[in-house]
């Protein structure tokens, strides 16, 4: 006992304040992959930048756990970002926070931090009861100019920007209402039995383009309500490819931050491709086809470059003992990238996932999705009539398409 007291001690006078002690092990309740910053591009705004201004945003956990951490990021700033304050709440489904349930986030025990360019920066553990599926309100006050932001580009739910000051323990009317995750990649909870995660390595299917702002319709969501008791966590990035950067880094670049780092991680979907070979393949037209051109990769993709691609995956999971699940790539044709050429490199990968046997086991997202009647398009109601993702209804059905015991045994 007097060892402990002396540890404590120690730590009260190297750090200041010392974190909760906690019973449990870590393990991740959400996630959003980190991207860099990128310019105006046709239609689309550069991504945002902020200074004395408050961030409100609500993420949605999957398992809940006595204590939570947040994880900040400021991987792709030039400069270090600076936290004058931020909080955390239990928040109603529509991301009104709950009387009684705002808590301070604190850093080292301290109420700020600067987040040091390129990295990272775990929060201390916090004491707050949360429960499966909760929503988590999360404020962040940021007194100096950002330059553009680490943010998630696509988060399919609403967050709001103050004026100037701090409003992290008030209301406050928005400035500006965005959609992006900005400078927050993870929330993790304290469980008492050991930690489970999943983690769906994706693209903008995955990311759940096409279905309900504010309602937690991504297929990863409603795998998570079926998934009693695990964390999943979705690292889907929009337009994000297995072989080459463009949006964000590559999934080979990024695997090691976004699927081996995750605490808890036991499994990892695989579903990713249609962009590799959309870019590859596709005849581009409108106000992004300039952008799109610019991604065509010198080298094409082909089945066998996919599946080397894979097989890396694969490899560098399994040496982490991790399960591997790979999905098949679904339809797009009518997409506005779509070609004949792209598509028979789809077929050959897919018939490669359903009969490799090389995974430890295949989700048939194809299958499941795909018009009986046009194999090589979505079925109608299943799409938002790109051709491309899917609905509320077509994401819930793929996430019932996921066979439970594939995670579980």
């Amino acid at each position: 006992m007097r060892t402990k007291l002396k540890l404590a001690a120690g730590c009260l006078l190297a750090l200041g304040a010392c974190s909760l002690v906690h019973a449990g092990e870590w393990v991740q309740t959400w996630g959003a992959a980190p991207l860099p910053p990128t310019p105006a591009q046709g239609f689309l705004p550069a991504t945002p930048s902020f200074e004395n201004q408050t961030i409100r945003q609500t993420v949605r956990i999957s398992v809940g756990g006595q204590y939570v951490r947040v994880r900040f990021t400021n991987e792709y700033g030039a400069k270090p970002l600076a936290i004058g304050a931020a909080r955390i709440a239990l928040a109603d489904e529509k991301g009104n926070i709950q009387p009684g349930t705002d808590r301070p986030i604190l850093f080292a025990g301290k109420a700020s931090a600067a987040v040091p360019a390129g990295a990272p920066l775990l929060s201390d553990a916090i004491d707050l009861p949360v429960k499966n599926l909760a929503s988590l309100s999360i404020s962040v006050y940021l007194p100096e100019s950002t330059g553009q932001c680490t943010c998630h580009a696509v988060g399919m739910q609403n967050a709001f920007v103050s004026d100037t000051g701090d409003f992290t323990d008030k209301a406050f009317t928005p400035k500006q209402t965005i959609q992006s995750r900005a400078f927050i990649s993870g929330v993790e909870v304290d469980v008492a039995r050991q930690g489970r995660a999943v983690v769906v390595l994706g693209d903008s299917i995955s990311d759940g383009v096409g279905s309900t702002v504010d309602a937690n319709k991504r297929w990863p969501d409603f795998l998570a309500s079926r998934l009693n008791g695990w964390g999943v966590v979705n690292m889907g990035i929009s337009g994000n490819r297995v072989l080459e950067d463009g949006a964000g880094q590559s999934a080979l670049a990024r695997f090691d931050r976004d699927v081996l780092a995750t605490p808890g991680v036991k499994a990892v979907i695989l579903f990713e491709g249609v962009n590799d070979l959309g870019i590859s393949f596709g005849r581009f037209e409108g106000p992004l086809a300039e952008r799109f051109k610019s991604l065509v990769p010198a080298n094409k993709a082909t089945a066998e470059s996919m599946i080397a691609g894979y097989r890396q995956l694969i490899a560098r999971a399994r040496s982490h003992g991790l399960k591997v699940i790979a999905a098949t790539i679904t339809p797009y044709g009518g997409s506005g990238y779509y070609s004949e050429e792209g598509d028979a490199v789809r077929q050959t990968i897919n018939t490669w996932i359903r009969t490799g046997k090389e995974v430890d086991g295949v989700i048939d997202f194809d299958a499941m999705i795909r018009d009986p009647a046009n194999p090589k398009q979505i079925k109608d109601g299943f799409h938002p009539g790109d051709h491309l993702h899917g609905t509320d209804a077509a994401y819930q059905a793929m996430a019932a398409a996921v066979d439970l015991a594939l995670l579980k045994q």
